[in-house]
């Protein structure tokens, strides 16, 4: 029997065994986590697993899909539960930060302007190495594979626009 048979064989017997199976494994989830819609995703979330393993997969159905059904409630139990410590945790003002009052929206625009006229008045290519790798994310081997440089001349030019806008402390007028 070929794999292309196999699979077509398994995923019959997993369909037929989902028609039969799902309803109770729902509500055995469900009578656990006290949710019927999640108890019927993590029943999906099983046979999605035993669709993926299919060929490997033998032996009693109802005791595998017992113990995926038992396993997977408390998998769900342990996350709500660390999820519900880790929010309990956090203090209403770390919800959302503070408004910015104009001046300090004036301020970081002024900052703003301030390194864009820095980095006008870098040298075109390492302005242009900066942006790559600040920017646009780009790693030094990136950039000195695509502008035909070494690495070693690329960290040059980056060592030279991260000197020159640090020279620009923010709120220096």
């Amino acid at each position: 029997m070929s794999l292309e048979q196999l699979m077509t064989a398994n995923g019959k017997k997993i369909a037929a065994l989902y028609l039969a199976e799902h309803g109770r494994l729902e509500r055995q989830i469900g009578r656990r986590i006290g949710c019927s819609s999640t108890a019927g995703d993590l029943v999906q979330d099983i046979f999605l697993r035993l669709w993926e393993r299919a060929t490997e997969w033998r032996g009693e159905p109802a005791a595998y899909l017992n113990r995926c059904a038992r396993n997977a409630a408390i998998d769900h139990i342990r996350a709500e539960r660390s999820r519900s410590t880790f929010f309990a945790g956090i203090l209403p003002e770390q919800y959302a930060g503070t408004p910015a009052t104009p001046e300090t929206i004036l301020a970081a625009r002024q900052d703003v302007r301030r390194v864009d006229d820095l980095l006008a008045e870098l040298p075109q290519r390492t302005r242009h190495i900066f942006i790559l790798n600040r920017v646009h994310g780009r790693s030094f081997s990136e950039i000195a594979g695509v502008m035909g440089i070494s690495r070693r001349a690329v960290e040059k030019h980056m060592a030279r626009a991260v000197l020159a806008c640090s020279a620009v402390a923010p709120g220096d007028d």
